[in-house]
């Protein structure tokens, strides 16, 4: 390691760093060791975030291949990245070999991030690069002012560029990592609360 490198890595924050970082409603996240607040979630990203876990979780409690989690839940991919998405979902499988008391310890199977203004650019670019980077299977970008969802699935190691679902065309959101599971985009975006 060069001497550039290695005052890159001191100036880098770690996870250490992260577990002092105040309780103070934002989310903090460490991406190669940069630190990024965003402020706490308005209304239509939290109804968006509920509708999403709710269709999700109440389909594993009938079929329970797996588990689903919202923020805050720090999941630590390095000593240098540790990011809270929205909500996360892990098989059974995946879930015994990655997931703490504490935290996840690894690259969850689906990860889901709802847009705002603030972090919109940063969920397209510098957290869809780490998801992948560190071995996410599947990334959904929710956009809530345009009803939309991007999917990014890995095609060998890279993401295949996004497919886009639109709650205006009557699209319907499904994953190969959880069988089964169809989710009308309709059911997030519009005003009705969410089906069983």
């Amino acid at each position: 390691m060069s001497g550039s490198d290695d005052m890159r890595t001191a100036s880098k924050l770690s996870y250490d760093d992260f577990q002092l970082f105040p309780d103070d409603g934002k989310r903090h996240e460490l991406i190669d060791g940069e630190h990024y607040v965003t402020p706490s979630p308005n209304m239509t990203h939290q109804r968006i975030l509920g509708r999403l876990y709710l269709v999700i979780g109440n389909w594993l409690e009938a079929h329970p291949v797996g588990q689903v989690f919202f923020a805050p839940f720090d999941v630590v991919f390095t000593n240098f990245d540790v990011v809270e998405p929205d909500l996360l979902y892990m098989s059974n499988a995946r879930a015994a070999e990655i997931l703490t008391s504490k935290h996840v310890a690894g690259a969850p199977e689906l990860v889901v991030e709802i847009g705002s203004p603030g972090t919109r650019k940063r969920d397209e670019t510098i957290k869809r690069r780490l998801y992948e980077r560190c071995g996410v299977s599947e990334y959904w970008t929710v956009d809530p002012d345009l009803a939309l969802v991007r999917v990014y699935r890995r095609e060998g190691k890279p993401f295949a560029g996004p497919l886009e679902l639109s709650a205006t065309s009557g699209d319907v959101l499904t994953t190969p990592h959880i069988e089964g599971l169809v989710i009308p985009l309709s059911r997030i975006f519009d005003g009705a609360p969410p089906r069983a």
